[in-house]
């Protein structure tokens, strides 16, 4: 009855099929995953950002990486800007995420004696990139800056790659140990996003806060991934009830016109047998009778 089951054909669907079920698994849990990092990176940010601000150097120092828990907290630094040493960051979006510009990256020199950087905002980058734009000056004299503090950019974090041969006082990635071989003082890791003050005529622009309420579309494509896992089985079945049903169907319209055939020959048979046979008897029981009449007129005149 399933003996179809054997056939090539049936073979290798019936594998693929076993092969599909664990891999839409596997992603199923790997969006999961993606889900539950989404939801907890979206509790460390507010976190974060709603504690209390904290002199930025009790988080970072010279040469300090600044851990994934400690990105996003709210620092205080007080301090001069140190303008000659001013860059601007390339290929970086402003708020809105379509206009492509400048972050203004300028170094703050610390009461103590030590450098920080302090990511000022964004500036939309002009015409010609050949040359280093116009910048909304920076505050002269000490200022306190309020801000968060986030790690220093690499190429493998951020994807961006880390040309070379750019213009004078332009770079790619915002990261203190490149910056420190720029300036005299020892810089410490990480660097600052400003939030405050706000900037003179809002420029630079600064940069919002991460999103931290949206936790995006991996749910949704978990249980996605899981029904279609489960689909496959349902399929199979569905597909191998078909065809059984398709081949009795078939068989059943073969044994019909097989045997239509074989009763038109026998009555042709019957019908071809049974005339003969009557002639034949007419005729050997009506001889007798024709032949014996000439006999018994015979007798008759003899007597």
């Amino acid at each position: 009855m399933y003996r179809f089951l054997l056939s090539r054909q049936w073979v290798i669907l019936t594998l693929v099929g076993l092969v599909l079920i664990p891999v839409m698994i596997k992603l199923g849990f790997w969006q999961l995953h993606r889900h539950e990092h989404k939801v907890a990176q979206n509790a460390l940010i507010a976190g974060n950002l709603a504690a209390r601000p904290v002199p930025v150097t009790e988080l970072t120092a010279p040469g300090h990486t600044v851990p994934h828990d400690d990105m996003w907290r709210r620092v205080t630094a007080t301090g001069t800007y140190d303008t000659a040493h001013e860059v601007v960051v390339r290929q970086r979006t402003a708020a809105d995420e379509q206009s492509i510009g400048y972050y203004v990256l300028t170094p703050l020199r610390l009461t103590g004696g030590k450098d920080v950087l302090v990511n000022r905002g964004w500036i939309s980058a002009g015409n010609d990139l050949t040359k280093f734009p116009y910048v909304p000056p920076a505050p002269k004299g000490e200022v306190t800056v309020t801000g968060r503090i986030m790690a220093d950019e690499t190429t493998a974090a951020s994807g961006i790659k880390n040309t070379k041969g750019l213009p004078p006082r332009q770079i790619m990635l915002i990261n203190s140990r490149q910056m420190a071989g720029r300036l005299a003082q020892p810089v410490l890791g990480g660097y600052i996003e400003q939030t405050g003050p706000q900037p003179p005529g809002g420029k630079p622009e600064l940069v919002p806060e991460p999103d931290h309420d949206s936790i995006g579309p991996h749910m949704a494509y978990a249980v996605q991934w899981w029904l279609f896992a489960a689909a496959v089985p349902v399929g199979w079945v569905i597909l191998v009830r078909r065809e059984r049903r398709d081949r009795a169907e078939a068989a059943a319209k073969e044994a019909e016109a097989a045997g239509a055939p074989e009763e038109a020959g026998e009555a042709d048979g019957a019908e071809a047998a049974g005339e003969p046979a009557e002639t034949e008897g007419a005729e050997a029981a009506g001889a007798p009778q024709e032949a014996g009449e000439p006999v018994a007129r015979t007798a008759a005149t003899a007597d």
